[in-house]
């Protein structure tokens, strides 16, 4: 809600309604990810002082466990009804319509079901896409099944499109059908609304008359996966072939999922979503098994049946969802949040399916109806709202040394352009970010990395971007004072570790849909090695040569190995107070001064070496292999 729309509304009556909407957003059976909408009407004085109804309804790309006041739109209620009266409104001049009703311009917009808002006559009204109530109504006798449950407590609304028709078809049943102890309105395979004095009214009546349809309700026992054994490499191979249809990197999670089992599982899932609004997170069925090329064929013949002449661009064929009785689920989407979403909406609908087979059979809206939503203009604004997508968006990068100094750093400058990561360190930074995986790992244990890459592939679906950014400085030693445990600790980490990678890495780098891109992080000391820092300087020179080796081999792999040899960098873990004043005084410099001890007289930061070894990942790089880059601010001995 404005600034402008909330000087002069009685605050108790949005606070209500902000408050229903959390609780209705916060239960995953009623609302997912954006679904639903609310609305209250109040009146209020405009800047005249004259008194005005105002519909305040959810703003679009608003969600309802987190919506403020912000998130509602104020609209003139006279004008919403006023359009109602209107024989046709296209939906594009519907929503110009809408907007020009607001009693703000900086308001969101507000929901394509603002008209069957204002079309009813109760102060508050709340909708949701109740699993139950989709159950009953995604089933052969579907609507006899809810005037059983409900009797005349509902007014029953076949299937309409949402939008202008939809609002106009809800206003002249409601007037027909309504009576005193009308307390809902369930829309055929869409939703329920219920109505009140006030949104707690309308949110007990919600709760009420959810609970009689789940009362309804046969129970499903719960089945079993079986092996959880996939080969990750696999899985990789099958992201390489969903992003080349799909035109673009994407992001592939797998699940464990009992459903994926099923005998019937053709027949059943192959019938279309619970309600069209999930078509595009899900696309209208899911692929059965990993046959693709079948799977594409199928979607442009549909787009062809259903375009029916229209002007209309085709969506990529790549499925969404994939159901396989080895592989489990696989979720599909853009970015790791998008494949959530789509797991979470079809988990939702496995369960739908399951107990409208219980009830006689699941049946979904035909596959025209689908298609009008899947390609519905205002139904793919949802997708693209606030999605600007990055170089890296869709790719999946993992960094070694994640925890802090460069590799941190690494992680952040990754995300900034859009890829996901996976981080590994000794103590990994904690973190709910759906594009981040924390691994607890000792890069020098094989068997950890194997299992960080098999993670990996389940979370995101294989691996684009490799930067090891692990290492340890074992402190200034001069070679006749050589520690040989040092010695062996400090290869061990800084290149055997490394050499270890890079083997179990290539199968995955190989299937990127993009090319796999290596960004070792090195060190000045491998062109300019200082004294005291024998160790330090030849694992990073024996690194160093390791990738340039790679370079060579991976180059048919479609595989870019490129390098950063950082110096200076105060803020890693790697510099103590203790060593930054020993390397100063060694120099006879101040440690401000020695921070600065380059021909640029700059500090260097992790930031800036992050920010170069991103940027090496992106298409600007596109032709550059087996370049050596220093990040130094500028040195004598290197130049």
């Amino acid at each position: 809600m404005s600034e402008l729309a909330s000087e002069s509304m009685s605050q108790g009556e949005l606070d209500g309604l902000v408050e229903v909407s959390r609780l209705i957003g916060a239960d995953p059976s009623l609302v997912l990810h954006g679904g639903g909408n609310t609305s209250v009407k109040t009146t209020v004085p405009d800047v005249t002082g004259e008194p005005v109804e105002v519909l305040y309804v959810k703003g679009s790309g608003w969600d309802l466990a987190t919506i403020e006041p912000a998130g509602f739109a104020p609209l003139r209620l006279a004008r919403l009804r006023a359009l109602l009266s209107v024989a046709h409104l296209s939906d594009r001049r519907m929503m110009n319509e809408l907007r020009c009703a607001l009693l703000d311009a900086a308001a969101p917009d507000p929901s394509v079901e603002t008209l069957l808002h204002a079309t009813l006559p109760h102060a508050a009204v709340l909708h949701s896409h109740a699993d139950a109530i989709l159950t009953l109504t995604n089933t052969a006798d579907g609507e006899s099944l809810v005037r059983k449950v409900f009797g005349d407590r509902v007014v029953v609304i076949p299937y309409v499109m949402p939008g202008f028709l939809l609002a106009r078809a809800c206003a002249e049943r409601f007037a027909k059908e309504a009576h005193p102890g009308t307390v809902g309105m369930v829309l055929m395979n869409h939703g329920l609304f219920t109505f009140g004095a006030d949104p707690t009214q309308a949110y007990r009546r919600h709760l009420q008359l959810v609970g009689d349809a789940a009362a309804a309700l046969p129970s499903v026992p719960s089945g079993q996966f079986g092996p959880d054994e996939v080969d990750p490499v696999e899985l990789a191979g099958l992201r390489a072939e969903i992003s080349a249809l799909a035109g673009a990197p994407m992001i592939v999670s797998r699940h464990a999922e009992p459903f994926a089992a099923r005998p019937d599982l053709t027949s059943v899932a192959s019938r279309g979503p619970a309600t069209p609004d999930h078509v595009i997170r899900t696309k209208r069925v899911p692929l059965i098994g990993r046959d693709l090329a079948k799977y594409a064929g199928e979607y442009r013949a549909y787009f062809a049946e259903h375009a029916n002449g229209r002007e209309l661009t085709m969506l990529d064929p790549a499925p969404r969802v994939v159901l396989d009785p080895l592989l489990g689920l696989l979720t599909v989407g853009r970015r790791a949040k998008d494949a959530d979403i789509a797991r979470d909406i079809y988990r939702h609908t496995i369960q739908i399916i399951e107990r409208a087979e219980a009830l006689g059979g699941y049946r979904a809206l035909p596959a025209a109806d689908i298609f009008d939503v899947e390609y519905w203009e205002l139904e793919q604004a949802k997708l693209h709202r606030g999605s600007t997508a990055g170089p890296l968006t869709g790719e999946v990068a993992l960094v070694t040394g994640a925890a802090s100094g460069i590799g941190r750093a690494c992680v952040e400058a990754l995300h900034a352009r859009g890829a996901a990561v996976v981080g590994l360190d000794l103590t990994p930074t904690p973190t709910d970010r759906p594009d981040y995986l924390g691994l607890q790992a000792d890069v020098t244990d094989a068997d950890a990395v194997a299992d960080a890459l098999e993670r990996t592939a389940g979370r995101f679906g294989g691996l684009d971007i490799l930067v090891p950014s692990a290492g340890v400085f074992p402190g200034a030693q001069r070679i006749a004072d050589l520690d040989p445990e040092a010695w062996r600790r400090t290869m061990s980490v800084n290149a055997d570790a490394i050499a270890t990678l890079f083997t179990r890495a290539h199968p995955f780098l190989a299937r990127s849909p993009r090319g796999g891109r290596v960004v070792l992080i090195a060190s000045k000391n491998v062109p300019a090695p200082g004294p005291g820092a024998a160790a330090y300087s030849a694992s990073k020179a024996a690194v160093t040569q390791l990738a340039r080796v790679a370079a060579l081999e991976w180059a048919a792999d479609r595989i870019r190995v490129n390098l950063v040899h950082p110096d200076a960098v105060f803020d890693t873990g790697l510099w103590t107070e203790e060593l930054l004043a020993e390397r100063a005084a060694h120099y006879g410099l101040t440690v401000a001064g020695y921070k600065r001890r380059n021909l640029l007289k700059t500090e260097v930061t992790s930031a800036a070496v992050a920010r170069a070894v991103a940027e090496l990942c992106t298409d600007t790089f596109a032709c550059t292999t087996g370049a050596q880059i220093p990040i130094d601010g500028g040195n004598e001995r290197v130049i």
